[in-house]
């Protein structure tokens, strides 16, 4: 018979997933993998596929280290999620897919609003408009199975419209919605972004059990710490500078316009989107075997 005490550190353990961040220096990017500690199946929230702007060249760095992370703990990958179509990196879901041929790529169902917006604007083939690029579109409060856990998604549009956070037990995955409390929250100027939607999403993490860890999808440090990746939702709630609880909605929205004017874009937006529109797979190389992105000019 089990006592009252261990049944409480086993349901304990089981809400408490195991968390690591590997950190992708070039890009600021908090990637994580989560597991159930009973069963070692697991999870890979926001990967990286190296790419060199200067040099023009592709590399399987980061993919490679989280592969062999996974492998070395014996882990069972059973979803690559992503918290949104990002503007800062390339995705390496299709590098994490061919390792783990098992696991199922996931991401908002909006995400063909944003496919849409950017095939368009872009002028790209071979994009589906459909989201079928991905094994999984989430809706907001869809539930995915991990091991012993469950996995939800919250639909958190604001920064794009296809934003989500997921939660695994007591770890918030929170992408790009809201950062470290000293340094914020995210812009809100690309297209279908909005500062309101944003506001609102932000108010549903607020919700979530204060004691919740929360693991942001970039970090940057400060001059008065170094790069960190872990808080809660207390200290989120209280002590985020751009939103906290008493933070109005016009304050914050008229406070994010005007500082999202003054920002430029990523570096890598173009680049990101033409492969991260299409769940990591490279551009179509052309006749001569040559794989090209398109840089437009003057179009953001």
């Amino acid at each position: 018979m089990f006592t009252r005490l261990a049944i409480r550190r086993m349901l304990s353990a089981i809400q408490k997933p195991q968390v690591e961040c590997v950190f992708h220096d070039d890009t600021n990017t908090c990637c994580y993998i989560a597991s159930c500690n009973q069963t070692g199946h697991a999870i890979v929230i926001d990967s990286v596929f190296d790419y060199d702007p200067i040099n023009h060249r592709t590399s399987t760095t980061h993919a490679d280290k989280l592969i062999d992370k996974i492998k070395a703990k014996n882990m069972t990958l059973d979803y690559i999620l992503e918290s949104h179509v990002h503007a800062d990196h390339l995705t390496g879901a299709q590098l994490l897919k061919k390792a783990f041929p098992n696991a199922k790529s996931a991401i908002g169902f909006n995400v063909v609003k944003v496919q849409e917006t950017f095939s368009k604007a872009l002028n790209l083939k071979n994009i589906s408009l459909k989201g079928l690029e991905f094994d999984l579109l989430l809706k907001n409060e869809d539930k995915l199975k991990v091991g012993n856990m469950e996995l939800r998604a919250i639909h958190t549009p604001g920064h794009t419209p296809a934003c989500m956070v997921y939660v695994l037990g007591d770890a918030v995955f929170t992408g790009d919605t809201i950062f470290m409390p000293d340094f914020g929250t995210a812009r809100c100027d690309f297209p279908g972004a909005s500062a309101e939607q944003l506001y609102d999403s932000i108010r549903k993490i607020f919700e979530l059990p204060e004691t919740n860890r929360v693991f942001v999808g970039h970090d940057y440090g400060t001059e008065s710490r170094k790069v960190a990746w872990e808080t809660t939702v207390h200290a989120e709630k209280h002590h985020n500078k751009q939103m906290n609880m008493k933070t109005t909605k016009e304050d914050f929205v008229a406070w994010r316009k005007g500082r999202d004017a003054k920002l430029s874009l990523p570096k890598l937006i173009f680049q990101s989107l033409q492969v991260n529109l299409r769940n990591g797979l490279l551009p179509e190389p052309d006749s001569s075997n040559v794989v090209y992105f398109r840089i437009p000019i003057n179009l953001l």
